[in-house]
């Protein structure tokens, strides 16, 4: 009962900030919440992993701190620089001290001249921020193995100064679009969860609740036609952002219900991919009749080159 209750408040909690959760992402979230563990997300681009670190946050009341991984990121970009003119200066001020110059060297390896990156914001932050980790599997493996004393101690450590150890753990989240595999270590230390496009009846209250100004109609076929998008072999298959981006954009023109022509005209904000779009351009009325739009003669709009 407890647990329920529980469970019932971070869905609350979720969905007062606009977020449509099922009870795998609500109880992930609340052991997330709860335990202090990092909570790994994988799935599609576009089904909404990034939010979930945003929600909680809003939720909790805290700072977001994200980290974008790419390829190439090393520490100094993930943890910390220090700040070399601060210290040249701070030298230069210092050169005519009575210290001898090992005790004037050993001022400028302190917390005030350090460039905090976000591990190191995370680790520092007065109140337990959440702290996201983006696109892990984009960064190199040897960035894997260095967040590893983080995961497991909430500590880095800095030659000059030592170990900084968190007073309070941060909130964790990574996210990964399964780019390459991820190591076991990473994933031993972490909650898993796995994030699919969404069922219609799903989709379409995500629709209701993020573009509130949309006709019904129009939402019900919106999400109908993605739905049967999903199932196509497509170079990049659209996800949920993509479809709030195609009702805000229907819904700004005024539009309740799915109009043949402009369909055509509104395809790019959809698909991102050149053969993708002439691909369903070719189908497009089969695709339309059968989320229950008549459209047996749609004009052609020729490709932009």
């Amino acid at each position: 009962m407890i647990q329920n209750a529980q469970l019932e408040r971070v869905q609350n909690l979720l969905e007062a900030q606009d977020y449509v959760a099922d009870r795998s992402i609500v109880m992930s979230v609340y052991l997330a919440m709860t335990l202090h563990k990092p909570l790994l997300i994988e799935g599609p681009a576009g089904v909404g992993k990034t939010e979930i670190a945003k929600v909680m946050a809003r939720a909790l009341g805290t700072d977001l701190i994200r980290l974008q991984c790419y390829e190439g990121l090393d520490a100094n970009m993930a943890l910390y620089e220090w700040n070399y003119q601060r210290q040249l200066l701070h030298l230069k001020i210092d050169e005519n001290s009575t210290r001898t110059l090992e005790e004037r060297e050993a001022t400028i390896f302190g917390e005030e001249f350090l460039l905090k990156r976000p591990l190191l914001q995370a680790l520092t932050h007065a109140k337990p921020p959440v702290l996201l980790i983006d696109e892990l599997d984009r960064a190199d493996e040897e960035f894997e193995a260095f967040l590893l004393e983080i995961l497991s101690e909430w500590q880095i450590t800095i030659p000059e100064i030592g170990s900084i150890k968190a007073k309070e753990p941060p909130y964790v989240i990574l996210t990964g679009n399964r780019t390459r595999e991820l190591s076991d270590a990473v994933r031993r230390r972490c909650f898993y969860l796995w994030i699919d496009y969404p069922e219609y009846d799903k989709e379409l209250a995500i629709v209701k609740s993020k573009v509130p100004e949309i006709d019904g109609n129009l939402a019900s076929q919106l999400c109908r036609f993605m739905e049967l998008m999903r199932e196509q072999k497509l170079e990049k298959v659209p996800g949920v952002a993509e479809t709030l981006d195609w009702g805000k954009a229907l819904a700004a023109l005024h539009q309740d219900h799915l109009d043949p022509e402009l369909v055509q005209e509104t395809l790019g904000l959809v698909f991102k991919d050149r053969n993708d779009v002439r691909q369903v351009k070719e189908s497009l009325a089969s695709f339309l009749e059968r989320v229950g739009v008549q459209a047996k003669e749609i004009p052609t709009i020729p490709d932009a080159e």
